[in-house]
């Protein structure tokens, strides 16, 4: 009988998969690595043996089933955090069957698991007025203000993502006629994003402010290293919470790198720029994942209603002329 153990296929797949194939940002490794971790503990303590004694076979579409519904029961995941450790689990199948003809019916059975359905919020944004209050938070007195500022109107005007935003160099910047902004973005994908003028002319004086090569980080701590991800984070809360005194409607909302992204797409798309472009600017696979922003924006909402015009007819309420008709309307 052959065997297929798992330890060498997990690491082939980190290794020869995400790494050298698909070039998978740290971020992605360090998500499916979490996924690995806890459904192998979970497999080893379920069937009595080591993660480095389990077999392929052993991590079957039952066993699958049960650790998704365990990291949500016992765990507290969400459902939307449900769907990402599957997602990683499908990925590690699909490299298992294009390799392993032989457990090709067996990955395909996990394959065929499908998400968890989920409630969609409704995205996040901030208003012009409340950019605004955000810009004017730090202190330009100080060089930390000086960076922090710039970093947060690059943000909110380009739309880039945290990671993006943390990882650029000082050579990332083209300043001139065609001002614009290098970032290698999500699926090892460089886009360019212009930059308003307003925007440019900050970059050009924190460059001249920060010194160094092409080579080194834009945005730098007060170290001198490059700032993480959890520092862009933080220095975005803090100014959001500060800018709470001029701007009260920022207390209801959680203010992230993120919802400067959301801010960025919402402003394009209200003062009429296409989904497509949208697409292209902010680096999203398909058209499809702008939608979200049409559903956002009360705005283009209430233009659309205006354009319509009161019903004319009569009112009244349905009433079923059959017993079996009425209790379908009691469903």
């Amino acid at each position: 009988m052959i065997v297929y153990p798992l330890p060498a296929y997990v690491q082939r797949f980190f290794t020869d998969r995400l790494a050298n194939q698909l070039r998978a940002s740290p971020h992605t490794v360090a998500s499916y690595r979490d996924t690995f971790r806890l459904l192998l503990q979970y497999a080893a303590e379920r069937l009595g043996r080591t993660p480095t004694d389990l077999q392929v076979a052993d991590l079957d579409v039952d066993l699958v089933c049960d650790f998704l519904g365990f990291i949500e029961t016992a765990r507290g995941n969400s459902a939307r955090s449900r769907n990402t450790r599957l997602s990683a689990i499908r990925s590690f199948f699909k490299y298992v069957a294009i390799n392993e003809p032989q457990l090709l019916h067996h990955c395909q059975r996990v394959l065929a698991m499908p998400s968890r359905r989920h409630e969609k919020r409704t995205i996040d944004y901030l208003t012009r007025v409340e950019i605004e209050a955000l810009l004017a938070s730090p202190d330009l007195d100080t060089w930390i203000g000086r960076r922090d500022r710039t970093m947060l109107l690059l943000a909110v005007q380009t739309g880039l993502r945290v990671s993006e935003l943390a990882n650029l160099n000082r050579g990332d910047v083209v300043l001139g006629p065609s001002a614009h902004v290098r970032c290698m973005g999500k699926g090892r994908k460089q886009r360019a994003t212009p930059l308003r003028k307003d925007c440019a002319r900050a970059l050009r004086d924190w460059l001249a402010e920060r010194a160094g090569s092409d080579a080194e980080p834009l945005f730098v701590s007060n170290r001198g290293g490059r700032l993480s991800r959890d520092a862009v984070e933080r220095l975005v809360a803090k100014y959001a919470a500060q800018a709470c005194n001029s701007c009260p409607t920022l207390q209801n909302k959680r203010v992230t790198p993120h919802v400067l992204r959301h801010s960025a797409a919402m402003q394009l798309l209200q003062n009429g720029v296409d989904r497509a472009v949208i697409a292209l600017w902010l680096g999203h696979e398909s058209v499809e994942t702008t939608q979200m922003y049409v559903h956002a924006d009360l705005q283009l909402k209430e233009q659309a209603m205006e354009k319509t015009r009161p019903l004319e007819a009569p009112t009244g309420r349905y009433r079923p002329s059959d017993d079996l008709l009425a209790f379908l309307e009691a469903l």
